[in-house]
């Protein structure tokens, strides 16, 4: 396994207007490890994933990823090679879930049955029954759309994976049993994971490295453990307390 980052941001800042939404920021993620953007609200998490897509472009400092500098000329090689979930999974209602999940590399022009086995070795790893391919995303349950992104991510087999809040809006028995499975998938194939969530059972469930953002800076990261045993400041400890702590009585 190699020791070098698969993603890196060095003295990254992102603005919009006049508010600063990230930065600055020095940050490095592990390759074939899962790395978990902890934070509250507005903290700077989705802006993070948005600059490692190339979505959108810092005002200051260089973002790498996969060994290649994130530029307009390397955008569109880049998504080919990194997989994007987003809540609710952003499927395009016109299209059947294997349309969905086909599209680039129908686009591309992969020989058909290429896909077809792909599609039916990723319905099997997102635990998709074969059946629901055919169907719309309005006739598919909120946790049954969320398999469908999953595999259109995968479909391309990327080096690495992205997801921006992709359990938050299920509720708890659909997102319990997706965490089940996304860690199994992560497990299986062993790639390089960012995972953007406020959650911190989601946080504990998943990430190899935690990254606690305050304010579009890196507050504290490692492991959970390290910062639950170890807060760097009040707001870490507050912030860990929070979601573990009994609320408190009348």
């Amino acid at each position: 396994m190699s020791d070098l980052p698969a993603a890196s941001l060095a003295g990254v800042t992102k603005r919009y207007g006049d508010e600063v939404a990230l930065g600055p920021i020095d940050l490095d993620v592990p390759a074939n490890r899962t790395t978990v953007l902890l934070g509250p609200s507005g903290c700077g998490k989705s802006t993070l994933l948005r600059l490692l897509n190339g979505l959108i472009a810092p005002d200051a400092g260089a973002v790498r990823v996969l060994g290649a500098a994130v530029t307009p000329a390397s955008v569109e090689g880049l998504r080919r090679r990194v997989g994007y979930v987003i809540q609710e999974g952003g499927l395009f209602p016109h299209l059947t879930a294997r349309g969905n999940v086909t599209l680039l590399a129908r686009w591309l022009r992969r020989p058909p049955a290429e896909v077809d086995a792909r599609v039916v070795e990723l319905a099997a790893l997102a635990r998709l029954p074969t059946a629901l391919l055919d169907r719309h995303p309005g006739e598919l349950s909120g946790g049954q759309r969320q398999r469908v992104a999953l595999m259109r991510a995968l479909m391309l087999d990327p080096e690495m994976l992205l997801l921006d809040e992709p359990l938050g809006a299920l509720d708890p028995m659909v997102r319990a049993e997706l965490q089940r499975d996304l860690r199994g998938v992560f497990r299986a194939l062993g790639k390089t994971v960012v995972l953007v969530t406020h959650d911190l059972r989601e946080a504990r469930h998943f990430g190899d490295l935690v990254v606690l953002l305050r304010d579009g800076r890196v507050a504290q990261q490692g492991t959970l453990a390290m910062l639950e045993g170890a807060p760097a400041d009040g707001f870490v400890r507050d912030f860990l307390g929070a979601q573990t702590d009994p609320p408190a009585g009348p």
